[in-house]
């Protein structure tokens, strides 16, 4: 019997949201969906292995011996029950996620958000419908072609949401390709601890780990933390890692810049190696009051505005560095040139020497917005040669035209990281820029400063340019008698 490949996956996951559309809004499904796609997945995996122990050794304490799974999924939790119910399948989906929360500690909060126990939404008929397709595939492990499809899939579904539910989508999903430039340009590497202090579903520290596997790097070393406000988005995060085979996490609920929560045992933030983060962009209520009283000295460059919080996650980012760390977070490009406050606290960072480069990026990359962003990549451990200098590059013609918005490709992240890799100038491409330069702007790190991007006007031979127009002339003057002389025959003879 041949086994599920990553197409088959994808489409049977897609065609689950094909069942759902019209009964509740685009921007929901995922909490449904990668909730039956979780509780299925722990499910085969434990019938798997609990048969597994029972052939194996010829006794059936594979079925109730916590300490052989990764997972204990209790009798009213398993997929062999849920399929057989025919009246009130949302309340018994409510009962078995609350079951695994119960019985395995690490799950507490990932699945008792997701109700799937309201009538008007999801009829019994239209869940009956739902838990059939699931039933239809084996998502044990030995039936998978290949060992993190799974993940993968996964990655695949939460795109097609942000797709499908448009700017809502872009408030949990950054686009797989700018996350791997920003990897691509942070490097880290096996042993370190990477955090993302607004992890959404969690693909940046995915693609770190993905980084350091196609490195050679032996990816159980990395220590990976976050942070997530939103209750629904933190508990995909929570799923995606542990689909991903990432048990060995630490993914806290919450506010980073009002109830920063991811704190030593002496109650300080936790410094990390690399630190990665997509913030949003401009957010109007960010929490400057709570700045104003920061008790962890974050905000030591200035406190921003209260209608652009922008500075505050890159001060947040900054504090959470260790003595040799380095960060890459995805900014609009306001940040670079904005006076005020942000001017202020943007000439603090650059005399402390902690900036160290800033990639522009094409306009139109991300969900919900067309303006364009920028990356930031800030180090506390310059290299001799990087010391005193910013990396400047214009990448705002790297991309390619999609349907809903413009897309990095491969040669377009490779060719920025070789140049920011080289650090040398490339006429109207990237510089190697003096902080001194950088002063007398007035620490304006406007691109356009510092980079000509304006295309040389072709000359214009006027000797050919006339005889064009001498062409023409006669041309209309030729035609314009036929036209006269066919007005003659008709009869319109002035």
């Amino acid at each position: 019997m041949s086994k599920l490949t990553l197409q088959q996956l994808e489409s049977h996951l897609w065609e689950s949201a094909n069942i759902l559309r019209g009964s509740i809004d685009s921007s929901d499904y995922k909490n449904y969906i990668f909730g039956l796609l979780f509780l299925k997945r722990l499910s085969d995996v434990f019938i798997e292995t609990a048969k597994e122990i029972e052939r194996e050794e010829n006794d059936d304490y594979g079925w109730y011996d916590r300490d052989e799974h990764q997972f204990f999924v209790p009798e009213r939790a398993r997929w062999t029950h849920i399929q057989i119910q025919t009246q009130d399948i949302g309340n018994t989906i409510n009962k078995a996620f609350e079951a695994l929360e119960e019985e395995n500690p690490s799950l507490d909060g990932v699945l008792a958000n997701i109700d799937f126990n309201d009538k008007d939404k999801l009829p019994d008929k239209l869940l009956m419908q739902l838990v059939q397709h699931f039933s239809s595939i084996d998502l044990s492990n030995g039936n998978l072609s290949e060992p993190d499809m799974l993940g993968r899939a996964y990655e695949y579904l939460i795109k097609q949401f942000a797709d499908d539910a448009g700017k809502k989508g872009g408030e949990f999903y950054t686009p797989t390709k700018v996350v791997e430039l920003i990897v691509n340009l942070i490097k880290p590497e096996e042993g370190m601890r990477v955090c993302d202090p607004t992890v959404g579903s969690g693909g940046m520290l995915i693609q770190s780990v993905d980084f350091i596997k196609s490195q050679g790097g032996d990816a159980r070393n990395l220590t990976l933390h976050g942070q997530e406000r939103n209750l629904n988005t933190w508990a995909i995060c929570k799923m995606n890692l542990l689909l991903h085979g990432l048990s060995d996490h630490r993914i806290e609920r919450g506010d980073t810049i009002r109830d920063p929560k991811l704190l030593g045992d002496d109650k300080e933030l936790l410094l990390y190696d690399r630190v990665i983060a997509n913030p949003p962009f401009s957010l109007k209520n960010w929490g400057r009051e709570e700045a104003e009283a920061d008790e962890y000295g974050r905000f030591r460059f200035g406190i921003p505005p209260k209608n652009a919080g922008d500075y505050g996650f890159v001060q947040h980012m900054v504090s959470t560095l260790n003595h040799e760390g380095k960060a890459g977070v995805v900014m609009p490009h306001g940040v670079l040139f904005r006076g005020g406050a942000e001017g202020k606290i943007r000439e603090g960072l650059i005399k402390e020497d902690l900036v160290e480069a800033i990639i522009g990026l094409p306009s139109n990359l991300f969900y919900g917005t067309g303006i364009p962003a920028c990356i930031l990549i800030l180090n506390r451990k310059k290299t001799d040669n990087h010391k005193g200098k910013v990396f400047i590059l214009d990448g705002s013609k790297e991309y390619q035209e999609g349907t809903n918005q413009n897309i990095l490709g491969d040669k377009d992240i490779e060719r920025i990281v070789q140049a920011y890799d080289a650090w040398e100038d490339k006429d109207k491409y990237c510089r190697v820029v003096d902080l001194k330069e950088v002063e007398e702007n007035e620490y304006n790190l406007n691109i356009a400063r510092y980079i000509d991007t304006t295309e040389e006007e072709e000359e214009i031979d006027v000797n050919s340019v006339l005889k064009d127009l001498k062409q023409l002339e006669n041309e209309r003057n030729d035609i314009e008698s036929k036209m006269n002389m066919y007005l003659k025959e008709l009869g319109f003879d002035e």
